[in-house]
């Protein structure tokens, strides 16, 4: 229960307005971390209130299995228009877990159809969350979240991630790094053989571990490393797409193009649950010759009323220009966590858009970590509480090195932003104190 015990009251929010929530003793928080990276036009929004009551009183629920219905279809449209390249093809899901493990299947049989039987592995990155199904949590790479259910899925290879805080031996050089971590792909694909590669799950920026971005040159090398080996390229995009990293997919903000996107989260603004895979026409292909199918789905994937309320985010995402006010402020936002690196507990700040990270560390100078037990009483026995008491919900991400995680509501202002610095700076500058 992180931060919260036996001796201490587990919050109840009850209520949320804009970028701000109430708990049950009428206390109030701006949501530093939009709920779950997923409120994305912040809280108590009518008109999405409006546009779901519209659609319950029109077609509740109906099935996508051998049916259609209207909505299911125009959100089909919209996310193939705004996807980039030739992402056309739109298989709906409940959330975002179910994206990965629909993408992981769907890369199979599509290798299958193509005569490749013996592709079924996936490759993904160190400390990398991307789901917690059986399929998912085998693609995720935290041993503490996948232990109690082994053995898993078989064909998870890991590799190296893109920290390069911690890649100390590269001193400066962030674009050969970027290659070599890249690299370390192709590695992983000739040691356990071409043939037996069926995709490469990755972020745009991974979240867990604390916001790791990519270096120069790391996505075109990836896509051209794919490509040779004819290795399905998955872009986990539960997060960073619609609008956290400033653009409607991450891929378009650092222009590559995967075969796969898995996205959820910030397609209905956190109002309704709903996921959805991104299909390639490449990949789409062979599953529309004769009576061939992607024999998978889910009951809610596609729920009228979840599409309905898509529709209406996408639309308030046009007309209230939110992307626009990320490009706007994220150099604002960077600069601002950067005043920080004056408190010695402040090792990296990292990220783009409206998703960053600080890593805290016992020495700027060593970058020395704090661990185990002293990680815990930092971070869950401090951090969290005393933001949480100053009125900041935030995270604290400890499945790496110890990392304050914030992603704001993507309405968020400047002022906003001083906010969350400001309570970041009176919360760190007491920390050591308190370990």
């Amino acid at each position: 229960m992180g931060a919260y015990s036996e001796t201490n009251e587990i919050p109840i929010i009850v209520r949320g307005e804009g970028t701000h929530v109430w708990d049950a003793n009428g206390n109030r928080y701006f949501d530093g971390i939009s709920g779950l990276f997923t409120n994305q036009l912040g809280h108590g929004r009518r008109e999405i209130a409006e546009v779901a009551a519209k659609q319950m009183t029109e077609l509740g629920y109906f099935p996508l299995w051998t049916y259609a219905h209207p909505k299911a279809i125009e959100l089909a449209e919209k996310i193939a228009q705004l996807a980039p390249g030739d992402l056309n093809r739109v298989f709906f899901t409940t959330g975002g877990g179910d994206a990965v493990e629909s993408a992981w299947k769907l890369a199979r049989q599509y290798h299958r159809l193509r005569g490749d039987t013996d592709r079924y592995k996936v490759i993904s990155r160190d400390i990398a969350y991307h789901g917690t199904t059986m399929g998912a949590l085998t693609i995720t790479s935290l041993d503490s979240y996948r232990e109690p259910f082994e053995p898993l899925v078989p064909g998870a290879i890991k590799i190296p991630n893109t920290n390069f805080y911690h890649a100390t031996e590269w001193n400066s050089d962030y674009e050969s790094f970027g290659l070599w971590s890249a690299r370390q792909i192709e590695e992983a694909i000739l040691r356990e053989g071409p043939d037996t590669i069926a995709a490469v799950f990755l972020e745009p920026v991974q979240n867990a571990g604390g916001c790791f971005t990519p270096p120069p040159g790391y996505w075109k090398e990836v896509r051209d490393i794919c490509d040779r080996y004819g290795v399905v390229l998955v872009s986990d995009e539960v997060i960073c797409a619609f609008g956290r990293l400033g653009t409607w997919f991450g891929g378009q903000k650092y222009d590559y193009v995967p075969d796969i996107i898995c996205c959820a989260k910030g397609l209905t603004a956190g109002y309704a649950p709903l996921g959805a895979m991104i299909v390639s026409d490449r990949l789409a292909e062979p599953f529309l010759q004769g009576d061939t199918s992607f024999i998978h789905g889910f009951t809610w994937a596609g729920h009228p009323v979840s599409c309905a309320v898509a529709l209406k985010s996408i639309e308030i995402f046009e007309t209230e220009h939110i992307l626009e006010n990320v490009l706007a402020n994220q150099d604002y936002f960077q600069k601002s966590l950067e005043s920080l690196y004056d408190l010695p507990i402040v090792g990296d700040v990292r990220g783009t858009g409206y998703f960053w990270g600080i890593e805290l560390v016992k020495d700027q100078a060593s970058r020395e970590s704090f661990e185990g037990d002293e990680a815990e009483r930092l971070l869950r026995g401090y951090v969290s509480p005393e933001m949480f008491r100053r009125g900041l919900i935030c995270r604290s991400d400890d499945r790496g090195d110890p990392v304050v995680q914030l992603a704001p509501p993507l309405i968020s202002t400047r002022n906003d932003i001083d906010f969350m610095v400001g309570t970041l700076r009176e919360v760190f500058d007491g920390a050591l104190s308190h370990i």
